[in-house]
């Protein structure tokens, strides 16, 4: 009978042990899928913080660093000592939570961070077409990529977005309330790459509004861009209307700002007598080096008529004004044309 008990209490002793041990995995805390160290800076408007994530291996490591309101993470104010003390705050996102663990000092701090992913968000990504890795998920919990933001893409006609593009789109605040209020003003079926771009170099609807006002209804997004990557402001734009360019398309004012035709160049030919000089002539003037003192030095020489074609081509051919005075000196009657061909034909 005792060789019978055996069996059994084996097999209820390895029954409990393995109660046990399935109590124990409940009871244990998720371990966080991504850690790594921070360093935190508070801007002196101690309304932002500069968070600086670092992560990685001997094979492989990742930085990144943004700027947040210290309004995002629960349990951070930014001390009012220079003695760093220890810290704990949270970065409660949709996708998961970061927790960060150090010192902190009036100035900023440095520890530890840890994140535990939402199973859910996992869930209801995949349900919506997304395979996300644990770095994906991260990445969304970091930059705020909900779904309740993706949802707002998809009812303003964004749906399926590629997970790099909402990425990039979340960074550069091309947001659900950005895109309505561009297609209020007409831009719809805009590209995921032209709204970032537009967020980038700050095409606002603003800008857009205040262009209109000026004239220019039919900007394309490319032209947006273009116009606040060179500078051609509103501001700009009534500078040169009050020069006596008015009718100046977005191509014109892109290229004045590229090549430097400013309304003070503009100004000073006119007061050389150039008072008719066309958008192209301006550029093209910029673009070889016809500048107002080689004006004056040309004209200083008894070349009173040079015309802009005239001072462009002399340019061109590299007939500069101590060229122009050693040639006048031998031959007081020498023409521009004159002093052209001899550089082109190499003759001093």
């Amino acid at each position: 009978m005792r060789n019978d008990d055996r069996p059994r209490r084996g097999l209820g002793i390895a029954i409990a042990i393995l109660a046990a041990a399935s109590t124990l995995a409940l009871s244990r805390p998720a371990q966080a899928a991504i850690e790594g160290r921070w360093i935190a800076e508070f801007d002196e408007d101690r309304d932002r913080v500069q968070l600086t994530t670092k992560r990685g291996s001997a094979r492989h490591r990742s930085t990144n660093s943004s700027s947040y309101p210290v309004s995002s993470f629960r349990g951070l104010a930014r001390p009012a000592s220079a003695t760093p003390a220890p810290t704990r705050f949270e970065l409660a996102r949709d996708a998961g939570s970061v927790v960060f663990e150090g010192q902190l000092d009036s100035s900023g701090g440095s520890g530890r961070f840890s994140f535990v992913p939402n199973p859910e968000f996992l869930r209801e990504m995949g349900r919506m077409g997304y395979s996300l890795s644990e770095e994906d998920q991260f990445t969304s919990a970091m930059h705020d990529i909900g779904r309740g933001f993706i949802r707002g893409l998809g009812e303003a006609g964004y749906t399926r977005v590629p997970f790099d593009d909402l990425v990039s789109m979340r960074i550069h605040g091309a947001t659900p309330e950005f895109i309505r209020e561009l297609k209020a003003l007409g831009y719809e079926r805009l590209s995921t790459d032209d709204l970032v771009s537009m967020r980038i170099h700050g095409a606002t609807p603003q800008f857009i509004r205040e262009m209109r006002e000026l004239g220019y209804e039919r900007l394309s997004s490319d032209d947006l861009v273009s116009m606040r990557i060179h500078g051609a402001t509103p501001e700009f734009v009534r500078e040169m209307r009050a020069a006596g360019y008015d009718r100046l398309s977005a191509d014109d004012l892109v290229s004045m700002r590229i090549h430097g035709v400013t309304p003070e160049f503009v100004r000073e030919l006119k007061e050389l007598g150039y008072t008719d000089v066309s958008g192209d002539d301006l550029v093209s003037m910029r673009i070889h080096g016809v500048t107002t003192a080689f004006v004056r030095q040309i004209r200083e020489l008894g070349f009173q008529d040079a015309s802009v074609d005239d001072l462009v081509s002399m340019r061109i051919h590299g007939v500069s004004a101590d060229f122009a005075r050693r040639a006048k000196s031998k031959d007081p009657g020498v023409t521009l044309d004159e002093l052209v061909s001899m550089r082109i034909h190499g003759r001093d």
